[in-house]
């Protein structure tokens, strides 16, 4: 999805949303055979006149051994990661949003840093208590964003304490990079740039630069190594919402792949470079892959499946963009009529049917499941819990997993500059407190049918050290 112009400063992000390893140890099969016959001993000395043979009792019949079942067949560790994506809807939770900050654009905004909002331990057990059992952390990958690339210690630590809260509360996690080399939170905020944050800010050179593709790789290697033996880590999301096609501004997938196919912009070319290299270090852990358009759903079909059996393939679903990302005064309504780039369409619960069929289609074709890692709504969108209603039972009786944009940090002076999807402050514009209401109910009522959420343990697993960079 493109990101849409802000309507403040901070609300760009909120606008920016959307068979197993078996290891096979068969026994072998023991069959014991019968013992055969015995002949009868003949006397020493001949009789002076015959005797009849001795009866000879047969021997008891040898029942043949009951064959051996083979074992049950052990699952690879971690095993219930996969099944956590496979077995129906069993995912449902929310997005925490962490980016780098830069006191000249946020002042205190975003807090002290070196990364924000600051979320605390209350945030992660609050999110959980309302239900949820799955946090998709959509924040800054490990690596830095400019040369030399190499783990960043600011943003590997604040990972390292998200992922703590996390599973301190009993939230599943998934790991999803918003950046890493040659790729800077500006890309995805584009459309930004000379409004509130100058060109320096935007870095995207990683679709031209082979170096910091290979870099890339070279960060998700090491961030599966640093959190592989993490039970609460079900996933690493290689890149947050990628862009190539609004970088060279194709108008439709047909008009990029024309033109840019297996070139560097191509996604296709080189996102299996960087499962490859998970691989190397971890080979159970799911990779979540987003397609191009920002991971927008229509852009599914066009994502080339990697040959690799734990890969769950996401999307973002925010159409139609002008209700969802409407203004407090457009006052538009759901169901409604609205227009895309296909011409004007009546957007209710069949139109929503039809538009995530394009997911079950992708899933029965691949052979892979299928998630939608952001969903959401602004909050005074009108009829706002009846549109997300309908989208999740339609998610739900397709079995596909969620996660709602955004469950936000209650840090004080975030709120007056971003609340566009606060859905706990209510659908007045002007509230800016926790207040029961319709859209958080909904979500509430689905994420409370949740049954599955990470064993609690006395204490977090350390992250497992890496040989090389370790911060």
């Amino acid at each position: 999805m493109r990101p849409l112009a802000p309507s403040s400063p901070l609300s760009w992000w909120a606008q920016a949303r959307l068979p197993l390893f078996r290891g096979l140890a068969v026994l072998g099969l023991g069959l014991l055979f019968g013992c055969a016959n015995a002949s009868p001993t003949k006397s020493s000395q001949a009789a002076p006149t015959a005797t009849a043979s001795p009866t000879i009792t047969p021997s008891p019949t040898v029942s043949p051994s009951p064959t051996l079942s083979p074992s049950p067949t052990p699952e690879p560790p971690m095993a219930y990661k996969w099944h956590l994506w496979t077995d129906g809807t069993q995912l449902r939770g929310a997005n925490v949003y962490q980016r780098r900050v830069f006191p000249a654009l946020d002042e205190n905004i975003m807090g002290p840093g070196p990364l924000g909002p600051p979320y605390t331990q209350t945030d992660f057990d609050n999110l959980a208590a309302s239900g949820a059992n799955w946090v998709n952390l959509s924040v800054p990958g490990l690596f830095t964003v400019t040369p030399p690339y190499q783990p960043d210690p600011d943003v590997v630590a604040s990972v390292d304490a998200l992922i703590q809260m996390a599973a301190k509360a009993r939230l599943y996690v998934v790991l999803s990079a918003r950046t890493g080399p040659g790729r800077s939170e500006f890309s995805i905020l584009r459309d930004g740039v000379g409004d509130w944050f100058g060109r320096e800010y935007l870095i995207e050179n990683v679709w031209e630069d082979a170096q910091a593709r290979a870099a890339w790789a070279e960060m998700w290697r090491y961030t599966a190594q640093r959190y592989r033996d993490n039970p609460v880590v079900i996933g690493y999301n290689l890149m947050v919402e990628p862009n190539a096609d609004d970088i060279v501004r194709a108008a439709s997938p047909q008009d990029f792949f024309q033109h840019y196919q297996g070139t560097g912009y191509d996604w296709n070319a080189w996102y299996p470079d960087l499962i490859a290299a998970i691989r190397e270090v971890d080979p159970y852990t799911p990779v979540l892959v987003e397609g191009l358009g920002y991971a927008d759903l229509r852009w599914l079909p066009y994502l080339q499946p990697v040959n690799d059996d734990r890969v769950v393939y996401a999307f973002h679903q925010y159409r139609p963009f002008d209700y969802v990302f409407q203004e407090p005064a457009d006052r538009l309504v759901y169901p409604g009529s609205f227009e895309d780039e296909t011409g004007y369409f009546e957007a209710n619960r069949e139109w929503l049917a039809d538009l995530l069929d394009i997911a079950v289609a992708f899933s029965q074709r691949t052979g892979a499941p299928v998630t939608a890692n952001e969903i959401g709504v602004v909050r005074w969108a009108p009829g706002a819990s009846r549109f997300m209603q309908d989208q999740m039972d339609l998610l739900e009786a397709r079995g596909i997993s969620y996660a709602v944009w955004l469950w936000y940090a209650t840090w004080p002076p975030l709120a007056p500059e971003d609340n566009d999807f606060n859905f706990r402050f209510g659908p007045a514009p002007g509230h800016l407190r926790n207040t029961p209401n319709p859209l958080w109910d909904t979500y509430q009522n689905f994420w409370l049918r949740n049954t599955q959420r990470p064993t609690p343990t006395a204490e977090t697993p350390s992250p497992t050290p890496t040989q090389e960079n370790a911060p």
